[in-house]
């Protein structure tokens, strides 16, 4: 008996040490610490000057996410950021919501780049606008997603999360929110939502923090409430807005609330386009028109790098006139974008193609068309 006593000890002792130790599973904060990017790794946000609408460009590792497109006059500045910029597949496109200053242009960059996935609140709705971006929609992707909260996507080496669509009644309120999360900085994206979508969200239970807010509702006092601010907690914050609008915005409400939290304020529709740079550790903005200033901060948790307005090397302000393709009337001497349904109605002998600026299709005597306003 003692002899098989010592044989079951043995056996114990040998499992044990076989076993793992209980210090080599990972805390609960150790799973949840964010990844840094690695050396080669490139992340930016291009804030696109649309005026009083909205649209964003997000890169990460040759990876591209569109975030709206604007007015439907914007659909020439959109296509001319993408063809700029080479990009022939946009991992993801979102319409935040269906209102034509976030829908307009989304066709062109559907007529410029293939999609793997659109989101979008709803798959029907009864638009011109809507009408025309689900046709262009629906040539590049099987369908158009509507996300969860929750969903998440990856964009190279960041990670893109949902925290609410169709969070109240109103159509402002059905917008995506989604958060990028890149390393240890973090940039959210609002849409038009206001005060019900904020509250929803907020009593959700997600992080809202995030290193930059793009603001809802182009600055409208009807968003970006007190404790929304406050559970997003940014430093930087962006603004899409055009100038001299009819609706006031931004508020100057909003502007206080921004003010009153040291949170540093960029404007489209002072500093044009506003593009946002990120190591996973700090961000760095550079902007496109001279003679602005960004509001001061006298607190912020992350490094900044603000250099002279318009005159980083490279910067939009220097860059030149954008080459794209226009479609031609012959007859009537009208340019269009390939986007516009105006295009469709020319005859096969009155249309042409031109590549170039667009100030050299004028100088042979052509005029932009009045729809698409290219």
């Amino acid at each position: 008996m003692s002899a098989l006593l010592a044989l079951l000890l043995i056996a114990c002792m040998v499992l044990m040490a076989c076993s793992p130790a209980q210090e080599s599973v990972p805390s609960e904060e150790e799973r949840t610490l964010p990844t840094l990017p690695a050396d080669d790794s490139t992340f930016s946000v291009r804030y696109i000057d649309v005026g009083q609408a909205d649209a964003a460009l997000v890169e990460c590792d040759g990876r591209y996410m569109l975030i709206d497109g604007g007015n439907k006059g914007d659909s020439d500045v959109i296509y001319t950021v993408l063809n700029n910029g080479g990009i022939e597949l946009l991992d993801i496109v979102v319409a935040s919501h269906v209102h034509e200053d976030h829908i307009g242009g989304l066709p062109a960059a559907l007529v410029r780049a293939d999609a793997d996935l659109i989101l979008c609140p709803t798959a029907e709705y009864d638009s011109d606008e809507f009408m025309d971006f689900r046709k262009y929609a629906l040539q590049r992707c099987p369908k158009i997603t509507v996300p969860q909260p929750g969903d998440t996507y990856v964009l190279g080496s960041a990670t893109v999360t949902v925290l609410g669509v169709n969070s109240a009644d109103s159509i402002n309120d059905t917008s995506i929110v989604l958060k990028v999360q890149y390393g240890e900085t973090s940039f959210l994206f609002t849409g038009d939502a206001e005060e019900p979508a904020e509250q929803a969200i907020m009593g959700s239970g997600q992080d809202l923090s995030a290193t930059v807010l793009k603001v809802g509702h182009h600055g409208s006092s009807t968003s970006s409430t007190a404790k929304f601010l406050d559970a997003v907690d940014p430093g930087y914050a962006v603004i899409s807005v055009g100038k001299n609008n009819s609706y006031g915005h931004p508020a100057e409400e909003t502007l206080q609330k921004l003010a009153d939290r040291s949170i540093q304020v960029y404007r489209t529709d002072q500093m044009g386009d506003i593009l946002c740079t990120s190591d996973g550790q700090t961000v760095s903005f550079t902007w496109e028109k001279s003679g602005t200033a960004a509001v001061p901060v006298t607190a912020a948790p992350i490094v900044v790098t603000n250099p002279v307005a318009g005159g980083e090397a490279g910067s939009a302000a220097e860059a030149p006139a954008a080459e794209i393709t226009y479609v031609l009337n012959t007859n009537t001497r009208k340019f269009h974008l390939p986007s516009c349904k105006s295009v469709a109605q020319i005859k096969e002998s009155n249309r042409s193609e031109f590549t170039g600026t667009r100030d050299e299709i004028i100088e042979q005597g052509y005029s932009p068309c009045g729809n698409c306003r290219p």
